[in-house]
């Protein structure tokens, strides 16, 4: 399949040079870095978040309404920050 992709006349002129060096055509050079790239993607584990949870009761009916600097100060209170 034909398409048409707009690189940078530096990197083109890096290909360019690197595929002559290796004795490949630039095509060849631009799909075994696209199968690199593609590759790389595959084998990267999807992002997964552990689970944080904690035992507890909840919010506190205390702190009902409680703005996030009175619940920031108190969760550092004594830590010394």
């Amino acid at each position: 399949m034909k398409t048409t992709v707009e690189i940078s006349d530096t990197l083109l002129r890096e290909a360019r040079r690197l595929a002559a060096r290796e004795g490949v055509t630039l095509r060849a050079l631009v799909e075994r870095g696209l199968h690199r790239v593609l590759a790389e993607t595959e084998q990267r584990a999807p992002f997964k978040l552990r689970r944080a949870s904690f035992k507890g009761k909840g919010l506190q009916a205390e702190l009902e309404g409680a703005s996030w600097d009175t619940l920031r100060d108190l969760a550092y209170k004594d830590r010394g920050a």
